[in-house]
């Protein structure tokens, strides 16, 4: 067959126009397959563990988070706020953390993985309210012998500032922990155990 009166120039842009229409016409049909391996937000909301950057919070601060569709809590405690701990125990209901409101990796008095940081659901046992997060300390109108803590505005229950539940509240239970690791010292992992907890629960 004779290529005579065949411009080269346009055979070459001809294949590269098809070339460019192949491969668009390639991500059209690649791309909703890789959108459908992404979580979706109703999936996300039903437990994808959410990170959590904790760098900027200082401390006494607490800054929430959203996992599963509630907040969740992470209060970095000063020296002075994790010794209050051990002051309010004969006060408490569940002090030891007997009931199953936290893993078991932080069924400790501070209820966390490091003493520093509380990660925890910001409801009250009671009836799901949202407690206020009160550290000043005296404050009267809470209580006499407040050494800071939580208090619910809804039906007046108190927490400690390991969210642990005073003794005569309506609130029955210490308020929940959820599973978190550490991936550095600035990120936790809420909605998953630290690697060892898996072994161990194997």
């Amino acid at each position: 067959m004779s290529n005579e009166g065949v411009d080269d120039g346009r055979r070459r842009f001809l294949t590269a126009a098809t070339s460019v229409v192949g491969a668009a016409g390639a991500a059209a049909v690649v791309w909703p397959f890789l959108a459908s391996l992404k979580p979706s937000a109703k999936a996300q909301a039903a437990g994808a563990p959410v990170q959590a950057d904790i760098s900027k919070i200082e401390e006494g601060q607490q800054v929430t988070f959203v996992w599963r569709g509630s907040n969740i809590w992470v209060l970095r405690r000063s020296k002075d706020m994790i010794a209050s701990l051990s002051q309010v125990t004969a006060q408490l209901s569940d002090p030891k953390c007997e009931q199953d409101q936290q893993p078991a990796y932080c069924k400790n008095e501070t209820r966390s993985i490091k003493p520093e940081f509380l990660v925890m659901n910001g409801k009250c046992t009671h009836l799901g309210c949202s407690p206020s997060f009160k550290p000043d300390h005296p404050a009267p109108e809470i209580d006499a012998n407040w050494l800071g803590g939580y208090f619910c505005p809804c039906h007046g229950s108190k927490y400690d500032l390991a969210g642990r539940v005073f003794n005569g509240m309506p609130a029955p239970l210490n308020m929940v922990v959820p599973p978190h690791r550490y991936v550095s010292d600035t990120v936790v992992v809420i909605g998953e155990d630290p690697t060892d907890a898996k072994k161990e629960a194997a």
